[in-house]
């Protein structure tokens, strides 16, 4: 009982007043006796004392006085005290103006409920005493909050709508109570209880409104969100006209403007834009971003420019690091010899040591970091002189020769075209007039005729002279190929030297191998020259794979003796 009394949170219970225990079976014999189960010579006797019961009842403010409408079913607020783990909840009885509310017996079990529909705020109360009138129900239920609607059937039972849900969880706490009315022992006076959940149209349309609201919240949440994270869209793009062909071609020759004219011109030529009449204007707009071709490539050549001072600035760095930490190593090896050894601690000693490791590590890798950086220079050093061989210079000039001719028939085309276009032009002006005398107009177009016609001789007197160099420089690689001559004397004294190494070795020998001899006699020579040598003359030098998976390596062989023999 005590438990219980701590339960009410405001409210004192005095125990030294208490005279009957509601848990004790006596307690409960008497307490039948008096709702009328056997007669009574008192009518109306309080079963116990006003200690056990809420003293100062108000209620308009809720069960208990001090306490606003809460939750019940959390444990310390509303109707429910905070029962302990293993003590079960034990209910008091509620005296109310025109009735009490006797608490049901703890030894039975709970009383079942259905279950609760979305957004209830209905409950279904069944067991009322038949003389219970609208305001006595109203009396005792609005205890649990604000009532908006009480639907009283003929029957012991009524409907009763609340404010909120969570009203609804306060009206349950009373189900399994038996009511009185007054002190009556009349058996139309009193009824045991039954709340439980109640569907209702009106609380399932207010929960989906509800939901509804809550799910557009959310959209417009999530499309708030997505607008935000969106990229922003790329400007309109104007329609071809002559006036802003004209303007556009002055964009196209303004640097700090290309990037937003090209995008446009890229969209009227894609849109369709180009016909006869404007072929000449774009056919200038689109030689115009051909001359920002040269500018773009003078800034890639200035970025590499950067590139490569960055570079060095980095490596020069670098350097100074590396110098730092030899000195600092040197200094702890200083430190390490018996001479000032002998003179430091234990400690010292340890610290001293585990300094010198740490920091020859970190040499180490700055070494190796710094190799690295002088490998790589080495390695496009030899890529540039290898690029300054005939072959590949003849190749280039071959390959420049053969873009300029191409871009000579693509112009030649171009012209082509024009002068059909002028052709057609100049018919349909006939067609139209009907005369046979030369206007002004047809004048202008007959030059403009007889000039395109002069270029596109001018123009194929070049490709025929570019053919015939193409062909002339052909002939002149076939000779080459079949000639494959030495071309100084060091290559002839290398070919000597190279061939009695090999003659010597009759297994054969790697590039490695051949060059770290060679590099004795010339110190400037690389690996990649010897192997380039070595490849212009197959009937002397051959080259053979030898070994199997990871032991698998190249081998160049002396193979001249061999040619003799079958020829």
């Amino acid at each position: 009982m005590a438990a219980a009394a701590d339960g009410l949170g405001s409210t004192t219970i005095d125990t030294t007043q208490l005279n009957m225990s509601v848990t004790d079976p006596t307690a409960w014999a008497t307490a039948m006796n008096n709702l009328g189960m056997v007669p009574v010579g008192l009518a109306g006797q309080q079963l116990v004392t006003d200690s056990i019961c809420v003293p100062g009842f108000d209620p308009s403010l809720s069960m208990m006085t001090g306490i606003t409408p809460i939750n019940p079913m959390i444990p310390g607020m509303g109707l429910v005290p905070p029962p302990p783990t293993d003590v079960p909840v034990v209910k008091e009885i509620i005296h109310c103006k025109s009735c009490t509310l006797f608490p049901p017996n703890p030894n039975l079990p709970p009383p079942s409920t259905r279950e609760r529909p979305p957004g209830c705020k209905t409950v279904f109360v069944g067991g009322l005493p038949e003389n219970a009138t609208e305001e006595i129900i109203q009396e005792v239920f609005e205890q649990c909050g604000d009532i908006t609607a009480i639907r009283k059937s003929k029957k012991n039972f009524c409907h009763i709508r609340f404010a909120e849900e969570f009203m609804v969880d306060k009206a349950i706490y009373l189900s399994g109570y038996r009511m009185r009315l007054g002190s009556s022992t009349d058996k139309k006076d009193s009824g045991r209880l039954h709340v439980d959940f109640a569907q209702a149209r009106d609380d399932f349309y207010e929960w989906e409104c509800k939901q509804r609201m809550l799910a557009r919240e959310e959209r417009h949440r999530r499309k708030m969100e997505e607008d935000r994270l969106r990229p922003p869209s790329p400007p309109a793009i104007m329609h071809y006209s002559e006036h802003e062909a004209t303007l556009l071609a002055e964009k196209l020759k303004d640097d700090s403007k290309f990037s937003e004219a090209i995008t446009v011109l890229l969209t009227w030529i894609e849109r369709g834009e180009v016909n006869r009449r404007s072929a000449n204007q774009f056919y200038s707009m689109v030689q115009s971003a051909n001359s920002h071709v040269r500018r773009l490539m003078n800034e890639k050549a200035t970025h590499e420019q950067e590139m490569e001072q960055a570079k060095e600035s980095f490596k020069n760095a670098l350097t100074g690091i590396l110098t730092q930490f030899e000195q600092i190593v040197a200094v702890f090896n200083a430190s390490t010899r018996q001479k000032a050894w002998d003179h430091f601690s234990k400690a010292q000693r340890k610290n001293i040591d585990i300094w010198r490791k740490h920091s020859e590590e970190l040499r180490n890798a700055h070494s190796e970091q710094l190799m690295g950086i002088r490998r790589e220079e080495e390695m496009e050093m030899s890529d540039d002189d290898s690029g300054d061989n005939p072959s590949k210079k003849l190749r280039v000039d071959e390959s420049a020769l053969t873009a300029q001719a191409y871009a000579l028939k693509e112009e030649n085309d171009s012209l082509r075209w024009q002068l059909d276009a002028y052709r057609n032009e100049v018919e349909l002006l006939k067609q139209e007039k009907g005369q046979l005398f030369r206007t002004e107009e047809s004048l202008t177009k007959d030059q403009q005729l007889k000039f395109l016609q002069q270029t596109m001789q001018g123009m194929q007197q070049e490709i025929n002279m570019l053919t015939v160099a193409l062909v002339n420089q052909e002939r002149e690689k076939n000779s080459e190929k079949r000639s494959q001559g030495l071309k100084s004397e060091k290559e002839a004294l290398l070919i000597g030297i190279i061939s009695t190494f090999l003659h010597v070795h009759p297994f054969g020998a790697n590039i490695e191998y051949l060059w770290s001899y060679m590099q004795q006699l010339d110190s400037r020579i690389s690996a990649n020259e010897i192997e380039m040598l070595l490849m212009r003359l197959p009937r002397m030098f051959k080259q053979e794979f030898t070994g199997v998976g990871a032991t698998l390596e190249k081998r160049w062989k002396f193979c001249a003796f061999e040619g003799i023999k079958t020829t």
